[in-house]
């Protein structure tokens, strides 16, 4: 009877450790960046975010990630990386953020204007952004606006 209870403990702590470590992913995920104040930064923000792991390649623009998924997840911690300055493949900084960055840090932006400026005609109170009643596809009425995050299109 003891080994038969010694054996389902031992069954059961294999088991959980198991379900435990079934749960932890691996994911790359590309981030922008430039140096090595922007590697401790972008390691930092996935780490604060919920990674167990962060290694963030400047070669490579890859920052390799291990979480557990059902406390953080792929999203969060690009959403947390774009939150300090840093281009993911998924989620683009803002403008405020990328500018707030350390000028060692700043890199070059791919489609950077045109990310920010798709969201200005996504405001469904957008009235210098209209054109005949839908936003212009070249969004060239949100430059001549100057649109902003915080006033996006609106009427001065």
């Amino acid at each position: 009877m003891k080994s038969l209870k010694l054996f389902l403990t031992s069954f059961l702590f294999i088991a959980f450790t198991q379900v435990g470590i079934a749960q932890e992913k691996t994911e790359t995920i590309k981030v922008s960046g430039s140096c090595g104040m922007c590697k401790k930064n972008i390691e930092k923000a996935a780490k604060e975010a919920g990674a167990t792991y962060a290694l963030w390649n400047s070669d490579k623009q890859a920052l390799t990630v291990k979480y557990n998924n059902t406390t953080s997840g792929k999203a969060k911690i690009q959403k947390a990386i774009a939150t300090i300055g840093y281009d993911t493949q998924d989620v683009k900084a803002t403008e405020d953020a990328y500018n707030n960055l350390h000028e060692c840090c700043k890199y070059e932006r791919e489609n950077a204007s045109s990310t920010s400026q798709a969201n200005c005609c996504d405001d469904k109170n957008c009235d210098q952004c209209m054109k005949d009643g839908k936003c212009a596809k070249d969004m060239s009425c949100c430059k001549d606006a100057g649109c902003d995050k915080k006033d996006c299109c609106k009427k001065a």
